[in-house]
């Protein structure tokens, strides 16, 4: 039966592509995505799908469903899919299977999500990189790297551009590693959200809105937390923010460094983050976001808790801060011609944590980084207490286990 239906699903599609080479697209390039379709539809476990070298023109979104197949290029720079030219599907490539590797081919300018991966335990993404060639623009797709609800994801040596939401994001996932990458001119380069024990480290974040990013949003089937953002350089993410109104990521400000919104135990050490115009870390809840309004689950946490930021190396940065309110608040505190500094903080908290009226340290937002301030921004009472006062945060953190993932060890 199985058999039955990928055939007729083949013989529907190139039937479409026979219609499509009659209006006059290249035969090469015909060939070529009849041919992908073909072995993507047709694929059987073990199997490995090769992008040879060259600018590969696809004209509808591609699909796979089987378990354990690689699909593989001889380089980012030299086997590309092209979907410049779209004219059917939502993402350029999506897939809904198990034990899957992708590794060294590009994706380009696809109508919707470049690479979207859906429910996979074992996802390997090395050398893979997706982009939207024309810039920063809202009608760019929203996200790069996309696995969703994944187990075991291991994204390495990869490289995201252009996304209008974020570039490499990992949702609703658990055991996930993000290293050696770059995100570069996306309103959120790396983003983890719902995620549970995430390492992202020795990554490169410059020029985008936001640079690295630890969400939690509402009514999503799991709550994120265990996350290390560590030895990675974030610098520059000054980009004005290009996502479509209404998005989770439409209110973060042009300049900010690592965004941590509403998100626990989330460690932030050893990176090296400078000039970032609105601050190089911000810290905040799910109020301080503008969604605020509306449902929530009752079992949603809005608050950041257990935070820990240590050993990072900050310089520049907080000159140019993105928004009315944090400019006012620059030159009230800081003169014209100063900076916020290398922190902020919405103050919001639980309360119902108190204990002796203070958060107990182990909910806290600790910091053991030199010189650096944390600046309470305190939304809940207008900013009328608004304060540098690092007393409540000189504590420390037990620290989170490394991530391993045994199946990627010989990667």
């Amino acid at each position: 039966m199985f058999k039955k239906t990928n055939s007729a699903l083949l013989l529907i599609v190139l039937v479409a592509l026979s219609a499509c080479n009659k209006t006059g697209v290249d035969t090469s390039t015909h060939d070529f995505e009849k041919d992908l379709i073909e072995k993507l539809i047709l694929a059987k476990t073990g199997d490995v799908i090769d992008i040879p070298a060259g600018r590969h023109e696809i004209s509808r979104g591609l699909s796979l469903k089987v378990d354990g197949v690689t699909i593989k290029g001889v380089g980012m720079d030299k086997s590309i899919l092209s979907f410049r030219n779209q004219i059917q599907g939502a993402e350029g490539l999506i897939i809904t299977a198990n034990d899957i590797s992708l590794v060294d081919f590009a994706v380009e300018d696809t109508k919707g999500d470049a690479i979207k991966i859906n429910e996979c335990t074992n996802l390997l993404i090395k050398n893979v990189r997706v982009e939207w060639t024309n810039g920063p623009n809202e009608s760019n797709g929203a996200y790069g790297l996309y696995p969703v609800q994944c187990k075991n994801v291991l994204i390495d040596g990869s490289v995201a551009i252009g996304a209008s939401d974020a570039g490499i994001y990992v949702g609703q996932s658990d055991q996930v590693i993000v290293k050696n990458s770059r995100a570069e001119f996306n309103v959120a380069g790396i983003e983890i959200e719902n995620t549970t024990n995430a390492d992202v480290f020795d990554n490169i974040a410059t020029n985008n809105t936001g640079g690295i990013l630890v969400f939690n949003m509402p009514n999503l089937p799991q709550p994120g937390s265990k996350t290390r953002v560590f030895h990675n350089q974030i610098f520059e993410n000054n980009t004005r923010n290009f996502a479509p109104k209404g998005t989770a990521v439409a209110g973060v400000p042009a300049g900010s460094g690592v965004v941590v919104n509403s998100n626990d135990l989330v460690e932030i050490f050893d990176n090296d983050i400078k000039d970032n115009a609105t601050a190089n870390i911000i810290i905040s809840s799910y109020f301080a976001t503008g969604y605020s309004d509306r449902a929530t689950s009752e079992s949603f946490d809005p608050y950041p808790e257990s935070i820990y930021i240590y050993n990072n190396r900050f310089s520049g940065g907080g000159d140019s801060p993105d928004g009315l309110e944090f400019e006012a608040l620059k030159r009230t505190m800081f003169g014209l011609n100063g900076r916020l500094p290398d922190i902020l903080w919405d103050g919001y908290q639980n309360e119902s944590l108190f204990v002796e009226g203070k958060m107990p340290d182990e909910f806290s937002i600790c910091i053991a980084n030199g010189d650096a301030v944390l600046l309470n921004v305190d939304f809940p009472h207008e900013s009328k207490n608004v304060s540098v006062d690092m007393s409540s945060h000189q504590c420390t953190l037990e620290k989170l286990p490394e991530i391993k993932l045994s199946l990627f060890n010989n990667i």
